[in-house]
């Protein structure tokens, strides 16, 4: 990954969600981001807004402040307008579902995420753009499974700071009547897909698989590909593959791009695009 310098010219774009969910932390991320750069300050109420906001940026370095969905769209949208090469993204993680910016290594403490806006440096990721150019930017799951469980936002970036936090969220617990245990609800069942990795067949339809994971930013290059079979008796071992072109074919198939479900479609190819993105990070 190559690292750059960042610019001290900030856009400021905070997502609307963001704001109704967690004011108190898009302050104090606007106050910290002010204090440390010159800063202009969006505030869309919308797709529309938000899109218009960043194709007006200038040569302002973007700041998203808000979740995963708004980190996504604002990749998106630059990947659309063919500017992510030339684009330093930066993000602070405000809202409820923060598991993706974390993976990515953003801290999901307001301070210690805008700190690393001001004094972090651009790397340089791998993307993966499937042939309706979606991009997905963490990991992508066949079939769509849940969303992973929100990762809470630290106090001050230090989730330890204020113990006694935890000690009255554990008396909330005590005290509040717990509902009553439902069914699980099954998932989804085995599918049968025709996974190929760069041309060669990894399974085919004659063998039913539980999940297909596709993850870019291999060390080597390119994704990272798993497959897990049905298991009879025995529990089979995943097929592993990595490569650049991964096209997955069978019934009607849903998938998990980061947050966000696509499909149902028959077929569907992904493309690793290497460093083909930049998102500013904490040093070290």
């Amino acid at each position: 990954m190559t690292e750059v310098a960042a610019s001290d010219q900030l856009l400021v774009v905070i997502d609307p969600v963001a704001r109704r969910t967690d004011g108190e932390s898009v302050r104090i991320a606007k106050d910290v981001l002010s204090a440390g750069a010159a800063t202009k300050v969006c505030l869309p109420e919308g797709p529309e807004e938000f899109a218009r906001a960043l194709a007006r940026r200038g040569s302002r370095r973007p700041v998203v402040v808000g979740d995963d969905r708004a980190l996504l769209r604002a990749v998106s949208l630059l990947h659309r307008q063919r500017e992510l090469a030339a684009c330093a993204l930066s993000v602070v993680p405000v809202g409820g579902v923060l598991s993706l910016a974390w993976s990515l290594g953003v801290p999901t403490g307001a301070v210690a995420a805008a700190r690393a806006v001001l004094d972090g440096v651009e790397r340089r990721m791998d993307l993966l753009v499937d042939d309706s150019d979606g991009v997905v930017l963490g990991a992508l799951r066949i079939p769509s499974l849940p969303s992973p469980a929100p990762v809470p936002a630290s106090v001050d970036g230090d989730p330890e700071a204020h113990p006694w936090l935890r000690t009255c969220q554990s008396l909330v617990r005590t005290l509040v009547t717990r509902p009553p245990r439902q069914a699980s609800v099954p998932g989804p069942g085995p599918s049968r897909l025709r996974v190929e990795v760069d041309g060669v067949t990894v399974v085919d339809l004659d063998q039913p698989v539980e999940t297909v994971c596709v993850t870019p930013g291999f060390p080597a290059g390119g994704a990272e590909v798993e497959v897990r079979p049905v298991s009879v008796g025995a529990e089979a071992s995943p097929l592993r593959a990595v490569g650049r072109r991964v096209t997955v074919s069978g019934a009607d198939f849903r998938y998990r791009a980061d947050s966000v479900v696509g499909g149902p479609v028959r077929t569907r190819t992904w493309t690793v695009r290497e460093a083909a993105w930049g998102l500013t990070l904490p040093l070290g």
